[in-house]
């Protein structure tokens, strides 16, 4: 992949995350329920993408997309746009309320939102798409989306990651959030012959490495590491729930919000970590 523009400072990356977890916290409090620990897997994944990876600022034909095809994880997306002053703070302030645009899941028009999400498998479809228009209108952009390892059970997935390298398309970046969880329990309980995720998409013609998805140093290694010969899969490890030791791993933060005894409990948990 081509350099970005911007320096990407791992230390400053980490701090973000645990300022974006916090955010998500406070916003818990003020909604009945939310995804909160889809976008608390995922939130080094999309922090490198926007601060390390993509190249922005350079003009409509030149910057770089993202699609968050998980689109339950929306929150991780959203106080990353706002952290970039892409989304108004009162905007997010809205989130799911009367008065405010921004829902559950991604809508295209919003600023910095490049595609409706959520209808779980056809995130990279819309990405294989965009990237064959530009490769025929000779547009030199990468296109960036972010996938559950749950989605990846959609047919639609894998025949978009069939056809891609057949378009010989090589400016594409999929990441797969593998946190081992969809919404009712394990994924590799509940689909086993779904693994090993990374020989199936290697098999399907495409350059693919597998890291620790909170190492936001190792996911930008690895995808800069990448030959630009053939679209690039990144298979992030990840926690369902990362970084509050309550909800790691544990279903029932798929969709829910943390009492004001909890949310406490969780605030403390990100505070001490920066220690």
């Amino acid at each position: 992949m081509k350099e970005s523009k911007h320096t990407f400072d791992v230390v400053a990356a980490k701090n973000r995350c645990r300022k974006f977890r916090k955010r998500i916290l406070d916003i818990s409090q003020t909604v009945t329920a939310l995804h909160i620990a889809p976008a608390f897997s995922c939130l080094e994944v999309v922090d490198t993408i926007y601060f390390g990876l993509m190249r922005r600022n350079l003009g409509k034909d030149s910057d770089d997309t993202f699609i968050l095809s998980k689109g339950h994880g929306s929150l991780a997306q959203y106080v990353v746009l706002e952290e970039l002053g892409v989304l108004k703070t009162e905007e997010l302030d809205k989130y799911c309320k009367p008065g405010g645009h921004l829902a559950t899941h991604p809508d295209y028009g919003l600023p910095g939102i490049e595609a409706s999400t959520g209808s779980l498998g056809h995130g990279l479809g819309l990405a294989v798409g965009m990237a064959l228009a530009d490769k025929v209108q000779k547009k030199d952009r990468a296109i960036y989306v972010v996938m559950s390892d749950g989605e990846l059970q959609e047919g639609s997935i894998w025949e978009a990651m069939m056809l891609a390298p057949t378009l010989g398309i090589t400016r594409l970046v999929g990441v797969v959030d593998l946190n081992d969880f969809q919404s009712l329990g394990q994924t590799s309980k509940i689909h086993p012959n779904f693994y090993p995720v990374l020989d199936k998409v290697r098999a399907f013609g495409w350059e693919a490495i597998e890291v620790d998805g909170h190492d936001a140093s190792a996911i930008y290694k690895a995808v800069m590491s990448g030959s630009g010969r053939k679209p690039f899969m990144l298979i992030a490890r990840t926690t369902k729930g990362k970084g509050v030791t309550y909800m790691e791993n544990v279903p029932i933060w798929h969709y829910r919000s943390p009492s004001p005894i909890e949310y406490q409990q969780a605030i403390k948990e990100l505070e001490s970590s920066a220690a």
